[in-house]
């Protein structure tokens, strides 16, 4: 199907966030309260919610009890390691537990500090500050590596390794997952009327307005080659990831940038291509990260068939 792409709006910035994993209140208001006033702070009472909120909501640290009914500490914090969307996220146990043996079993799992109970928020706080801090260092260290240098977004290293993760998941969790690839539209004329320098600029402007139109920290968007480029975007249906296509197109219609020699409109647009991949059967192998790209790529084709400044969306596999 292809769709004419209408206003949708902005996204809104997040805080630094910080996850408190306890299931007793008296812990959790107590943490809270030392946190609050300068981080968004996210709460969980068992093993399964943190998982979920770690995933979701991406902290930059989580402050995790050992001591739980159902899943205990340990194994929160080895899910959390085993997960390559969660694994380089900190975490601090936080236990009234003083056996050396506990300690050296949370650090060989991942955890970066243990914290004694009661707390004393004052060493809390320098603690996770610390954590926080090396964690950014890290980050920017990753970037280096998987960012792409002119527009700042990913870049093709990044999204060929991202997507084998997510699509893996797909198998694990039973989730659905959308790519979207999206073309500059008569990219080479703009290039041949203003310039390599320009053309550069508006690839910047081009990358920006689509990392803005993602609502959540799993939504991905990585620089595919050349005038495209690519969002990875985990856990959700057709209307979700159709609307995140309208939010990246009037995101780049928004900018204004003249485009004289279009075709399609005076201003720089993109046409997009979504292809989704479904849960496989139980037993069944994940889909091929070639497989949904190539997908993606027709529905691309579709789309600047139809008139460009459009999306086509379908799903992988289906024909």
């Amino acid at each position: 199907m292809t769709a004419r792409l209408p206003h949708v709006p902005p996204a809104a910035a997040a805080r630094p966030k910080l996850l408190i994993v306890d299931d007793q209140p008296v812990n959790l208001q107590a943490l809270y309260h030392a946190f609050s006033s300068d981080h968004q702070v996210f709460m969980a009472t068992s093993g399964e919610q943190a998982l979920a909120l770690a995933r979701d909501r991406q902290p930059d640290l989580v402050l995790l009890d050992v001591v739980m009914p159902g899943m205990d500490g340990h194994e929160v914090c080895r899910r959390l390691k085993a997960d390559p969307a969660t694994q380089d996220i900190p975490v601090i146990f936080v236990t009234a537990q003083d056996d050396p043996e506990d300690e050296t079993r949370g650090l060989e799992l991942g955890a970066v500090d243990f914290i004694a109970k009661p707390i004393n928020p004052a060493i809390v706080r320098a603690r996770a500050r610390t954590h926080v801090t090396l964690k950014r260092q890290g980050d920017l260290l990753r970037q280096m590596v998987f960012v792409d240098g002119l527009t700042g977004v990913h870049n093709r290293r990044f999204l060929d390794e991202h997507l084998a993760d997510e699509l893996q998941r797909c198998v694990r969790e039973g989730r659905d997952l959308a790519l979207v690839l999206l073309d500059v539209d008569f990219f080479k004329r703009f290039n041949d009327r203003h310039g390599h320098q320009a053309g550069d600029d508006c690839l910047r402007q081009v990358a920006a307005a689509v990392k803005g139109a993602m609502r959540r920290p799993t939504d991905v968007v990585a620089r595919y080659g050349g005038e495209e480029f690519a969002c990875v975007v985990p856990d959700v249906d057709e209307s979700g990831a159709l609307a995140l296509a309208f939010r990246i197109s009037e995101a780049v219609r928004t900018l204004a940038i003249p485009h004289g020699d279009s075709g399609v409109g005076d201003h720089v647009s993109v046409s997009l291509g979504v292809a989704r991949a479904l849960p496989p059967a139980p037993g069944a192998a994940a889909l091929p990260p070639s497989a949904l790209i190539e997908a993606a790529d027709r529905l691309l084709y579709r789309a600047k068939a139809a008139g460009r400044a459009q999306a086509a969306i379908g799903v992988a596999g289906a024909g």
